[in-house]
This record gives C-alpha cells, sequence and structure tokens, in this order.
C-alpha cells in the first residue's frame, strides 16, 4: 500500500511559477513510476507528466514544467513555470510499482492517487 500527499498548489497570475510536491510512503521503491495528472473543470483527467528510467510530459506543458524526485526523501515534484490560464486544475500525484513508459499517460495504469491540491492561475 502506498500513500500520497501533494501540496503546493494555490493562486498565481499567468506567467508566474507553483512548485507542486508529493510525499509518498509505505511500500515504495525507487524504481517505481510516479508522475501528474491534472483536471480541470468538465474535463477528463490528463496526464501532465511522469518520471521512471525515463520521463514524459504532454505537449502543452514542454519547456514550462520540469518533473523531479528526491529518493531519499520519497518526494516528487513539478516544478511549474510560465503558467497560463489553461493550467488551472486539480493537479494529482500518481504512483505505480513498476517501472515504463507507454503506458503513462493513461490513468488506469496507475495503481495509488493523492487526493488532489488546486492549482488556480488567473488571467
Amino acid at each position: 500500500q502506498v500513500q500520497l500527499v501533494e501540496s503546493g498548489g494555490g493562486l498565481v497570475q499567468a506567467g508566474g511559477s507553483l512548485r507542486l510536491s508529493c510525499a509518498a510512503s509505505g511500500r515504495t521503491f525507487s524504481s517505481d513510476a510516479m508522475g501528474w495528472f491534472r483536471r480541470a473543470p468538465g474535463k477528463e483527467r490528463e496526464f501532465v507528466a511522469a518520471t521512471g528510467s525515463s520521463i514524459a510530459y504532454r505537449d502543452s506543458v514542454k519547456g514550462r514544467f520540469a518533473i523531479s524526485r528526491d529518493n531519499a526523501k520519497n518526494t516528487v515534484y513539478l516544478q511549474m513555470n510560465s503558467l497560463k490560464a489553461e493550467d488551472t486544475a486539480v493537479y494529482y500525484c500518481a504512483s505505480q510499482n513498476r517501472d515504463g513508459s507507454w503506458w503513462f499517460p493513461h490513468p488506469s495504469n496507475w495503481a495509488y492517487w493523492g487526493q488532489g491540491t488546486q492549482v488556480t492561475v488567473s488571467s
């Protein structure tokens, strides 16, 4: 069992930055894949970024967002720069006890989820 807790969300102006954190506990491994998804109002949950032995981002955040992890702290981060109004969403942390890449974008492939943290970008 893995527990995930997100933090760092908030309200920012367009063009600003936020760093989200996700602390993992329980049966975690350094080889676990970790990722970020988001759900905007009225829309489906969508893939944002993930890291395992490789890193992937959705096209709309490339060059603006960066995912990283600190295995010693069992924590994954999402640095978000140049934020846009369309980035407004609840952001969720996810983990899976295996490595991968092709399956990253699909929520059903992830085993554990955090409760989400709200990110609001004002224009």
